[in-house]
């Protein structure tokens, strides 16, 4: 798990200019729910480059603290948020920080990072450092399989060069949420769960698709001989399927209060 943990910190730069930012009804949603007064405090788990903060940020909460595991990904965050002096940048695994200042909180949030946390831990960690009646704000990207043209071009490819990676061994958005509610009740700490989905579409040419996909864990982490002929294979897919690719982003969100 260390090594896909690690990996977003390699690809800090690539990360902040591909990931696409995460919706704004997914901040009112969670901000409705927790009922959040400007000045509470919020922890996030696995900030990279600040996608998720920006989102509070820009709906007007400031008091946050990030916890970041990559060294690169807290210093570009650090940089890119300087202006904000109440926002705090710790680069910790956050499984071994120690929360030094004995901060309680009134949200903590994570945008497609938790799953590298061992699940029992994770929550139960969580909810020591939640105020009574504090909420957890989980959220991801979720990966929706195409039966488009090019999507079948471009699941032959994987076929060919990496296999372990085709979307059609990856569970549906369905099975993904089952899972995850599974987890957040399971770990016995939080109740009152719900869960809210965001769809939308977004256009890229090859270079920018194959942007995207190097700052996947599961991508990054590939040899530079796997990559160099999935890479072609998939900008010639592309290519050969009108120079575009439409690519549908959903993330799934899921709230839940503190027992």
């Amino acid at each position: 798990m260390t090594s896909f943990k690690q990996s977003f910190n390699f690809v800090a730069d690539f990360y902040e200019r591909y990931r696409p930012a995460y919706p704004t009804d997914l901040f009112k949603d969670i901000i409705s729910y927790s009922d959040l007064d400007v000045n509470d405090s919020l922890l996030e788990i696995g900030s990279g480059t600040g996608k998720a903060t920006e989102g509070f940020l820009k709906s007007g909460y400031s008091n946050i603290t990030c916890i970041e595991y990559g060294e690169n990904l807290a210093l570009l965050t650090q940089k890119k948020f300087s202006p904000y002096p109440n926002l705090q940048i710790v680069h910790s695994d956050f499984e071994e920080w120690t929360n030094p200042d004995h901060k309680k909180f009134d949200l903590a949030f994570s945008g497609t990072a938790f799953h590298f946390i061992p699940y029992e831990e994770g929550y139960r960690k969580v909810s020591s450092l939640l105020n009574e009646d504090g909420v957890l704000a989980l959220f991801w990207f979720v990966h929706v399989a195409s039966d488009e043209a090019v999507y079948q071009s471009i699941r032959e490819v994987y076929k060919k060069h990496a296999p372990h990676l085709n979307d059609r061994n990856i569970p549906s958005l369905e099975e993904f949420i089952k899972e995850r509610s599974d987890l957040t009740l399971k770990a016995g700490e939080f109740h009152d769960l719900k869960v809210h989905t965001y769809t939308w579409e977004q256009v890229y040419s090859a270079e920018d698709y194959i942007g995207l996909l190097n700052t996947h864990s599961g991508h990054q982490v590939l040899t530079a001989e796997q990559k160099r002929p999935l890479y072609q294979g998939i900008q010639l897919a592309i290519q050969k399927n009108g120079e575009q690719i439409t690519k549908k982003h959903t993330v799934a969100l899921f709230l839940t209060r503190k027992n």
